[in-house]
């Protein structure tokens, strides 16, 4: 497939792109080949060829939801300047 600067610059117009003029040309070229790449690729024969990883077939390892560390909350917070409820007090920086 080949593309010419007046597509390019039809696409660049409906992507809300702004791009130079005397960028149009090589940027034409290079998209032109790309696109023969993916032609190419499209005409290979993959019959009988199988997928070698798809997400689909992925399966999750869970694990058990069981609390594996000790409470600590008030050595943590024992540091802290000010502390309410478990909760660390800070200064309000949004009026």
């Amino acid at each position: 497939m080949s593309l010419t600067p007046d597509d390019i610059e039809k696409i660049a117009h409906l992507a809300r792109l702004g791009i130079d003029k005397d960028a149009l040309e090589p940027l034409a070229a290079d998209l032109s080949t790309m696109l023969d790449l993916v032609e190419q690729l499209q005409a290979v024969d993959t019959d009988g060829v199988e997928p070698m990883a798809h997400p689909a077939n992925a399966a999750l390892l869970l694990r058990d939801d069981e609390v594996t560390e000790t409470d600590q909350r008030d050595t943590l917070q024992a540091p802290a300047p000010a502390t309410q409820d478990g909760y660390f007090l800070v200064p309000r920086v949004i009026e």
